[in-house]
């Protein structure tokens, strides 16, 4: 395999070979990044859900990611459609790596589409059975992803101090979809339920704090590339709002979840949605320093998107199935989100 420095060329941006690679890869990125938020939540719901007091709590939980569960994963199948055929080699290196946690993935979202159908139609004996089976499908999925992402980040080194950091990841990151998870349920419930999201909230937050921290402080130390991008002059001064605003939104949820009780108390849902926006706001800093660090390599030191790309004629044909199913899956992703949008009502079926 060619070294770093022979494979990171930038080409001629006018040709397609040029852009469409890059087209390609920006689509992929919106993808995952709409995942991870949208699915990002009813995962953190999901985890959430045995810390529910009652079946009535449940099923409200429930209810709020009803509409909108299933549409969510659409986006991990688009980005990971993207990575099969617009980039063939590097699909090859990075599920040839991550094998095991995306099997795992895999067997949680199953695990968690059959207990989400099968409690409807279990008898009440049997329905705490599918809670936890869909508890333990969204934490598994969960925890997969999060060590998914550790692997991308240490170049998918398979070492056991790499092994334990993308472990730990995937527990940070947990608690970031369970801290999303929350603040959708401050959003969408009401009374002791929302009160419990708000606690939930408060113990999540600080843990995707120290995930975010240590992506943030593990990915210049990769690769000497990524470090220069970081910490060369100027670009250190310029990039220092990034980690700035990622501290202020931090504060600002931790100072809004101190509040919120007291408000809630009084029937007061001044500020119930500043949980959750801060927290899009996290993951929306957080992923765009991880694609500063990264790009253009899709696997580090590696795989560029040139490298890794297919023929300009296949990526052709590929861009103008795309240029039409993007647009149709955002237009239904928010006339779904319009129409059911609102506190969640009781769970009927």
């Amino acid at each position: 395999m060619l070294d770093a420095q022979q494979i990171l060329t930038f080409p001629d941006l006018s040709q397609p070979s040029g852009w469409l690679p890059l087209a390609f890869a920006l689509v992929m990125a919106l993808a995952m990044l709409l995942y991870v938020i949208l699915d990002g939540y009813d995962l953190g719901v999901g985890v959430l859900l045995r810390r529910a007091d009652d079946e009535a709590q449940k099923d409200t939980m429930i209810a709020s990611i009803g509409p909108f569960w299933d549409a969510n994963e659409t986006w991990l199948v688009l980005g990971v459609g993207v990575l099969l055929v617009a980039f063939p080699l590097a699909h090859g290196v990075i599920l040839g790596a991550l094998y095991l946690p995306v099997a795992l993935m895999l067997f949680g979202l199953t695990l968690r589409g059959v207990a989400f159908d099968f409690r409807v139609k279990a008898h009440a004996e049997h329905k705490p059975l599918w809670d936890r089976a869909f508890y333990a499908g969204s934490l598994l999925a969960g925890w997969s992803q999060g060590f998914m992402l550790g692997g991308l980040v240490t170049g998918f080194t398979q070492d056991w101090r790499a092994q334990l950091f993308s472990a730990l990841i995937g527990l940070c990151l947990v608690a970031a979809y369970c801290l999303l998870g929350a603040g959708w349920l401050i959003m969408k419930t009401e009374g002791a339920l929302q009160l419990k999201a708000v606690r939930w909230a408060q113990t999540s937050l600080w843990l995707t704090a120290a995930g975010v921290a240590a992506i943030s402080v593990a990915t210049p130390w990769v690769s000497p590339r990524i470090f220069d991008k970081w910490f060369s002059f100027p670009n250190v001064m310029l990039l220092l709002p990034i980690p700035a605003m990622t501290v202020a939104l931090f504060v600002v949820m931790a100072r809004s979840l101190k509040r919120l009780p007291t408000r809630l108390a009084q029937h007061n849902q001044y500020g119930v949605a500043v949980p959750f926006a801060s927290t899009v706001g996290v993951f929306l800093l957080a992923f765009y320093g991880l694609a500063y660090s990264l790009f253009p390599w899709l696997v580090v030191d590696k795989l560029t998107v040139w490298n890794a790309a297919s023929a300009p004629e296949a990526l052709e044909v590929i861009f103008y199935g795309t240029v039409i199913v993007l647009p149709v899956i955002l237009a239904y992703t928010v006339f779904a989100y319009r129409v059911f949008w609102g506190k969640s009502t009781a769970l009927k079926y």
